[in-house]
């Protein structure tokens, strides 16, 4: 049988009204921030405009879900460990080269040289994804290479915004007191400007420049970057490409979890 006119009308208020409701859930969650991690009912209704009858009721029912928590008196609420495990199935479930590809091949549009994305696992730089220019010309190091943090764009850029202790550690194992001294400085102009260069540290001839790509904590996991011949990267394009890659490092950054809006550079 057919349902009457008023019961659709019915069916389709009540619809409308869970997803009202649901969208207010979310409003409320997403209103919770690094610099202000709890607030009082006042402060949250301020954020998301609700009458507080309304407020409360989605309140307790985020919290039947143990996604919200309520402490202390005066009252205030913050996120609980709910909201934490939804992050864990989604960092569990993010694929580093599936998130970065569309970046990383885009660079390599952009700019028609060869674009690569690199991981950091102990203590050298990994390619795990590489677009190659399409000119005859052309540089490439190819999935799977791997290289000492300490040479190339792609490892500075990694190694400049690690962890200070394991940073100097690396630099240590390097004999020759100039060279250390000359990757120093490479380190400390990666920090000031967020990308790192070398060129023909790899391959002769050749011109490099790196991001770095930081996830859901802050911490440095690897760089992407570009590369190709001397002949047609000079230092004008070197200083436009870097603003590419330090773009691409901050997208695929916070497709990794990382706050937009903290400082990568």
């Amino acid at each position: 049988m057919a349902k009457k006119p008023k019961a659709e009308a019915q069916d389709a208020e009540q619809g409308a009204s869970g997803v009202r409701a649901v969208d207010r859930a979310i409003a409320i969650l997403q209103c919770f921030t690094p610099d202000q991690p709890a607030m009082s009912v006042i402060e949250i209704q301020k954020r998301v405009g609700l009458s507080r009858p309304t407020l409360y009721r989605l309140l307790q029912t985020l919290a039947q879900r143990d996604l919200i928590q309520a402490e202390g008196d005066p009252q205030r609420f913050r996120l609980s460990h709910g909201v934490m495990k939804l992050s864990h199935v989604w960092l569990k479930g993010l694929e580093i080269v599936a998130v970065a590809r569309p970046i990383v091949e885009g660079l390599r549009e952009a700019t028609g040289e060869t674009a690569a994305l690199f991981r950091e696992q102990d203590d050298r730089g990994i390619c795990i994804l590489e677009c190659e220019s399409r000119h005859v010309l052309s540089i490439s190091r190819g999935v799977g290479h791997s290289l000492s943090l300490i040479k190339g764009s792609t490892g500075k850029a990694m190694l400049a915004f690690m962890d200070p202790a394991r940073q100097a550690r690396l630099l240590s194992g390097i004999p020759d007191k100039a060279d250390r001294a000359r990757l120093e400085q490479a380190l400390s102009f990666a920090r000031r400007n967020g990308y790192a260069t070398s060129h023909s540290e790899i391959f002769a001839g050749s011109a490099a420049v790196s991001a770095p790509c930081f996830d859901h904590r802050g911490n440095v996991v690897g760089s992407v970057g570009l590369y190709g011949p001397t002949a047609r990267i000079d230092e004008q394009k070197l200083l436009d490409y870097s603003r590419l890659v330090r773009e691409a490092g901050r997208q695929i950054s916070i497709l990794l979890g990382y706050q937009d809006g903290a400082p990568i550079a």
